[in-house]
């Protein structure tokens, strides 16, 4: 199995393409803040994403759990009710959420892709992201349509990636390969997510392509069973987006036999997709609004991978560990006090606490009881780009590994005029 470059258009058979319509026009709509890593999406404001197969697709969706939903995905689902989809469109700085004619908007928007690209408006699944409330500038997407069907190629998925950005300050764009029945299988994914992270579904959007051979109860077998130990592993802020959505695609042009039973090549695609989707989840919780780093909090020994994972999200959840991660310091008790309260079963005076990043660990807590240890060396350690809380419960042989990200000031910042 290899991981690579392309994206959504490195499996065989798709194009993408991202281009500015105007629906972005400053930072009030969701656009990159000041501190983007990428200047050259800041200038361009791509705010629309084309993606397109050759030929028909199976697909498989997972959807936000919260009660209050954006229109897309209504009619998404409406529109994935037979299992099948040719092409993704989708938007950024505008959620076309709770605002007047929305449902109408996002038909509109399957419509106009239809329309440039000579297939229907059910093949199409759509998305949008941004500000929630406001009304979606439709005439600036059927204006930027069509350039959007002339720009599609098979370089496509970097413009696409950027194209579906807000306050993310880097792209999230892979692909992985692995051989299936003597052929080359490719699965690729775009992603965004920064802020409103906190999944009880998929995060954010990801657009994820193959052109592996599979049914599509297969298909969507492996995305429920992988999103739970992905993308639901994940937390920024606490809050679920009203547009969170996660989409496969799959044409079958790798010409592998069709995955049809949980056989082999079952088992080397759900390990595929799911070395894809983690990896994205990494990126997201890495590049949450304002972070200098990713907290990876991991729990071992547990009674029950549930209670394994009720403990670690409660860890990277926590708003005083992820202060404490910000300011590189070493305070586990507030680690302990996050998994008390998580509601999960584990007995404290168990528990051993670590903290580690590349240039070491350092122990920090032995049943349940603090250490000493060199305090310049665990700030040392907590100061690097990702640091891994290692939780030890001794109490069985389950565990669970979730993300988050430390809380700097400059969350506060973004959030406190997001629309200014």
């Amino acid at each position: 199995m290899k991981q690579g470059p392309g994206g959504v258009t490195a499996p065989k058979g798709f194009q993408a393409a991202g281009v500015h319509c105007g629906v972005k026009r400053g930072k009030g709509d969701g656009n990159q803040p000041p501190m983007s890593r990428m200047p050259e999406v800041l200038d361009s404001k791509k705010d629309l994403a084309l993606i397109v197969s050759e030929q028909p697709c199976v697909a498989a969706a997972v959807y936000t759990m919260n009660r209050v939903k954006a229109a897309p995905l209504y009619v998404t689902m409406d529109h994935l009710e037979n299992g099948e989809a040719q092409g993704i469109v989708a938007n950024s700085g505008n959620a076309n959420a709770c605002a007047p004619n929305s449902h109408e908007h996002a038909e509109r928007m399957c419509q106009l892709a239809a329309a440039a690209t000579g297939l229907k408006p059910g093949d199409f699944v759509v998305a949008s992201t941004g500000v929630i409330g406001q009304e979606l500038n439709i005439a600036a997407i059927e204006k930027g349509m069509p350039e959007a069907a002339r720009a599609l190629s098979r370089d496509g998925s970097d413009a696409a990636a950027n194209a579906i950005m807000t306050t993310d300050t880097v792209k999230k764009e892979m692909s992985v390969t692995c051989a299936i029945g003597g052929k080359t299988v490719t699965i690729g994914a775009i992603a965004k997510g920064s802020g409103m992270i906190h999944p009880n579904m998929g995060t954010m959007l990801c657009f994820v392509t193959t052109d592996c051979a599979v049914t599509h109860e297969l298909l969507s077998e492996a995305l429920h069973e992988i999103i739970p130990r992905t993308f639901n592993r994940v937390t920024v802020d606490g809050d679920t987006s009203t547009n969170d959505m996660c989409v496969v695609l799959a044409n079958g042009m790798a010409g592998n036999p069709l995955i049809e039973w949980k056989d082999d090549g079952y088992t080397v695609f759900l390990k595929a997709l799911r070395q894809l989707c983690q990896e994205l989840a990494r990126a997201i919780a890495g590049d949450g609004e304002g972070a200098s780093r990713l907290i990876t909090c991991a729990v071992r020994e547990a009674r029950s991978e549930e209670s394994a994972e009720r403990l670690a999200k409660a860890v990277v959840g926590s708003p005083l560990v992820k202060a404490a991660m910000f300011g590189t310091d070493a305070n586990w008790g507030r680690v302990l006090c996050a998994m008390g309260y998580s509601k999960a079963p584990f007995r404290p005076e168990y528990v051993d606490i670590s903290f580690s990043s590349a240039v070491g660990a350092v122990a920090v807590c032995r049943g349940g009881m603090g250490l000493d240890f060199d305090e310049e060396a665990a700030r040392s350690i907590l100061s690097q780009d990702e640091v891994v809380i290692d939780v030890h419960l001794h109490e069985g042989e389950h565990e669970a590994t979730c993300w988050g990200c430390d809380l700097t000031y400059e969350y506060v910042k973004i959030n406190g005029d997001y629309r200014i």
